[in-house]
């Protein structure tokens, strides 16, 4: 494919088709691609900031809680509503078998310490 996009004859002339132009071409064309997309993401913003606003005004007239970000353990549904102790649910010294336990840390009003734990 990249043979009969970049022919090796034009005319009587013959043409060398250096890997890094190709290279170059292709990088050219992504970052191209990359700019577009971030234009595109812009003007939807602004398309769609009507929608967000009257989704906020709801959100905020119904006085719902927070964003449900992970759906696997107790713990992490609401980070906000975790404990110290809720992660060791099933015996003290188990280790964290959901990885959402791992992505996201505990409040920091929960990471103070209040005095030795162990």
């Amino acid at each position: 494919m990249i043979k009969k996009a970049f022919p090796k004859e034009v005319g009587g002339a013959r043409l060398s088709t250096r890997k890094s132009s190709v290279c170059l071409a292709l990088l050219g064309t992504c970052v191209l691609l990359l700019c577009l997309m971030f234009t595109h993401a812009f003007f939807q913003r602004q398309a769609d900031a009507p929608i967000i606003a009257q989704i906020a005004k709801v959100v905020a007239d119904l006085e719902l809680t927070d964003l449900c970000l992970f759906t696997e353990a107790r713990y992490t549904r609401h980070l906000s509503q975790a404990d110290l102790h809720s992660a060791f649910q099933d015996h003290p010294v188990s280790l964290e078998h959901f990885p959402a336990g791992s992505i996201a840390g505990p409040p920091a009003s929960l990471r103070r310490s209040y005095g030795q734990l162990d």
